[in-house]
């Protein structure tokens, strides 16, 4: 790798880093008005939003621009295409971050219903998978990266469950079904939060690995290896 690769490739790593900087923030941010609105983490959670969009956008330009100058190959081509996929992953996290801000507050509006459904233990797992997956990537840890593939199917099953007690709810109680959907949205967009972390983990394990295993069973640490 010639130098001046390196100080962009070092350069393209600060600023993925820094974009999900911004973004474990705004997800952290949008799941405090899940049960305390807020009016100015609302406007703080959007105005966050704008500056990971802007940055996206560079990210990718500077990712074309290393591909168009450099011609990168194995393991640095890898990181390149890595982590244009999970520029545009991270992004998405930022809109459902957004998603769940404007579904809190639509539910701080509406008729109160009530439900038996903890939100913590589910936004606890989502913002630990963020913060897994974006970790394994900076410290190329495929291992760390696997156990974000496990710790999906732990979201699913909550969601589902979210599900069949939102159903429950609203056959009992037919004026709470504004508020018990709202409800719902949130949990849906805290599911595909823990998607995007897995397909940020699974693009950490084809950087480290050269493998694609998106549709694959889950890997055992032991069959992780770096080529």
């Amino acid at each position: 790798m010639s130098v001046l690769m390196e100080r962009e490739i070092d350069k393209l790593k600060k600023k993925i880093m820094s974009i999900g900087t911004l973004v474990e923030e705004n997800v952290r941010r949008s799941i405090q008005t899940i049960k305390n609105m807020d009016k100015k983490v609302v406007d703080e959670v959007n105005e966050i939003d704008d500056k990971i969009d802007q940055w996206e956008v560079e990210i990718e330009e500077e990712c074309l621009k290393i591909l168009a100058l450099h011609q990168p190959v194995a393991i640095d081509l890898r990181f390149i295409i890595a982590v244009l996929k999970i520029n545009n992953d991270l992004e998405r996290v930022g809109d459902h971050a957004v998603n769940i801000v404007n579904q809190s507050l639509a539910l701080h509006h509406k008729h109160s219903g009530s439900i038996d459904f903890n939100f913590v233990e589910m936004a606890e797992k989502v913002q630990m998978m963020l913060k897994n997956s974006l970790d394994a990537l900076v410290n190329l840890d495929a291992e760390l990266a696997h156990k974000v593939r496990i710790a999906d199917d732990e979201v699913d099953d909550l969601h589902r469950q979210m599900y069949v007690k939102v159903e429950e709810s609203i056959k009992s109680d037919r004026e709470s079904t504004g508020y018990m959907m709202n409800m719902l949205q949130i949990s849906r967009n805290l599911e595909r939060i823990a998607d995007l972390s897995t397909n940020i983990a699974e693009d950490v394990i084809y950087m480290i690995q050269g493998e694609i295993i998106r549709h694959s069973p889950d890997l055992t640490s032991g069959d992780i290896k770096m080529k």
